[in-house]
């Protein structure tokens, strides 16, 4: 990886983000096609005791409310900025983090010109600028998301790593302040990029009047966290305020007077050390995310013939705060593989961020619709 890292930074040094353009381009939309957001949800699950069966699910007919998602770093353009191309590394991570929740929602997905991995090793500077180019797509396809589908509908923020960055700041300045937008937001899934709020409170730090979710069913609030299995080192990129933000780009609260949010995903309301729903797909992403999934697991991932698969290795997590960091800190049970931070320790399990409890998120989210349809 230090090679990889080295090449990519004498790469970026020469290389200028991409000149603005606003027209919007979707990933997912209902109706398009192809639409990785829409799938099978056949799936193999298997017990701590490897007892398999299959089980299979149908999205709801006509789903009550929207998923609105944005994909992580995941473009291996050579450029700082990648293009509004769709590559299979799109496709793949849309499949991966975002098409299971198509049972719940209509997934609405833009591509935008995200930082690359490239431009990951770019100065501060220029990557803080990139990173603002990248928003300005991501803020032209939520306006019109709004002005051509919401037609009123309540919404999920659903995001990763870079793309919670780019919905910290829209929910910040474009949700937050209205009353009508906040009223609609069923929740924020923001994982894997450090939002903030006032230490030892729930909200006031990216998000004045939103608050961290602190019980199932609440509705309007975000869950948020990063996952590790070890000691964040001083250095740790995830569960501390200001970790990977190149120049703090969008001016977000930074100090010793906030920290990270973490919400236990298993356990909103007392955060207990809880079992944990692990989906993964069966097929691991390609290029550089599926070298990254291949190390986290120190070989194969699990799969199985279905498209999606309840592994054997079972885990258990609750929030913690470790050496100043506030993290969601994993367990193995019984004979479960012990996970490998990637791609350094800094990263703790980011690869892992969206899909380790995604079953637990799935049912808080089925609660959170219910309680806002009924609302």
């Amino acid at each position: 990886m230090a090679a990889l890292t080295a090449a990519l930074a004498a790469l970026v040094m020469c290389i200028a983000p991409t000149a603005a353009h606003a027209e919007v381009e979707w990933l997912c939309k209902p109706g398009q096609k192809p639409n990785p957001c829409k799938g099978s949800f056949e799936t193999t699950k298997v017990t701590s005791e490897g007892v398999e069966s299959v089980v299979d699910s149908e999205s709801s007919g006509r789903p009550r409310v929207d998923c609105f998602y944005v994909y992580p770093t995941v473009s291996e353009q050579l450029s700082i900025n990648a293009d509004k191309t769709v590559d299979p590394a799109q496709t793949a991570i849309a499949e991966y983090q975002a098409s299971r929740f198509a049972r719940r929602c209509r997934i609405f997905a833009p591509m935008y010109r995200q930082v690359t991995i490239v431009g990951l090793q770019s100065p501060e500077a220029q990557q803080a600028e990139a990173l603002r180019l990248a928003y300005s797509d991501v803020l032209e396809a939520w306006k019109e998301y709004l002005r051509e589908h919401n037609h009123g509908r309540g919404f999920v923020l659903i995001g990763h790593s870079q793309g919670t960055r780019m919905l910290r700041n829209l929910l910040r300045t474009e949700i937050d302040p209205r009353k009508g937008l906040r009223e609609r937001m069923v929740s924020a899934i923001l994982l894997g990029g450090n939002v903030a709020v006032k230490k030892g409170e729930l909200a006031g730090g990216d998000f004045a009047r939103t608050p961290g979710c602190s019980r199932p069913a609440q509705t309007g609030c975000v869950i948020a966290f990063s996952t590790f299995n070890a000691t964040p080192p001083d250095n740790s990129r995830y569960g501390r305020v200001g970790g990977g933000d190149a120049g703090n780009a969008f001016g977000f609260p930074q100090g010793p007077d906030y920290e990270v949010l973490c919400t236990n995903p298993a356990s909103l309301t007392r955060n207990r050390d809880r079992p944990l729903r692990t989906f993964i797909r069966s097929e691991a992403p390609p290029g550089v995310i599926g070298l990254l999934v291949l190390e986290t697991y120190g070989g194969p991932p699990p799969s199985a013939d279905t498209p999606w698969i309840q592994p054997q290795d079972h885990y258990t997590g609750h929030c913690v705060t470790d050496n100043g960091a506030n993290v969601f800190h994993i367990s193995p049970v019984g004979d479960a593989r012990t996970l490998n931070p990637a791609p350094e320790p800094g990263w703790g399990l980011h690869i892992t961020d969206m899909n380790i409890g995604l079953g637990n998120i799935l049912g808080i989210l089925r609660g959170q619709i219910s309680a806002y349809s009924a609302g």
